[in-house]
């Protein structure tokens, strides 16, 4: 089966089955089918029909997703540097440095960065260079609950408009992860400029 055939099922069979649905699609993007923009639309689509279930919805796709990225972070664990040369097709020089220096940050600002940023390619990474698993399954799961809490509360209050929107957007979520980086790097500064002008007065 062939992945468009693919995903068209899951998008016609899965919803039917709610949360679990919902759970199930989640894992199988995060995981071994590629599967763009399935789960989101579909926690839209039950959260714009059942508005005050659109957490639940929102939680379930993040467990789900959480549950697939593991099984991609365990391989990549296991597997080293050149599984990640394989999958992500680019020298893992910068990455390294990033996911090395700031483990926590890594993780959170691609789970939470809405499509079309790549978020599989960072998953790898993080285990490759064995990001501490405590950090990995925090920052993925409140990267992922946001991600998709922010989506089901879009199509809660603005319906077909907000998947349109989703659907077509791509600047957008440049512009967002361009934002939360910059937000991430200047909190880290401030402490730092903090006390290198307490020093001074001192």
């Amino acid at each position: 089966m062939k992945w468009p055939a693919v995903s068209g099922w899951v998008k016609a069979t899965l919803p039917a089955f709610g949360g679990v649905g919902i759970l199930l699609a989640a894992f199988m993007d995060s995981s071994f089918v590629p599967l763009p923009l399935v789960t989101d639309l579909i926690v839209m689509e039950l959260s714009n029909r059942q508005p005050l279930r659109m957490p639940y919805y929102a939680a379930m796709a993040a467990l789900g997703s959480l549950a697939g990225c593991i099984w991609i972070y365990a391989l990549a664990r296991k597997a080293g540097e050149a599984y990640y040369r394989k999958k992500a097709g680019h020298p893992p020089g910068r990455i390294r440095k990033w996911v090395q220096q700031y483990p926590f940050t890594s993780v959170l600002l691609p789970a939470v960065a809405p499509f079309p940023v790549p978020f599989k390619p960072f998953v790898i990474a993080q285990g490759v260079f064995r990001v501490p698993f405590v950090a990995f399954v925090v920052g993925t799961f409140v990267g992922r609950g946001a991600l998709f809490f922010a989506e089901g509360f879009l199509a809660v209050r603005y319906g077909a408009a907000a998947k349109e929107f989703v659907l077509h957007q791509k600047w957008a979520s440049l512009a967002i992860l361009l934002v939360l980086i910059l937000v991430v790097l200047a909190v880290r500064r401030f402490p730092l400029d903090r006390s290198s002008t307490e020093s001074e007065k001192n």
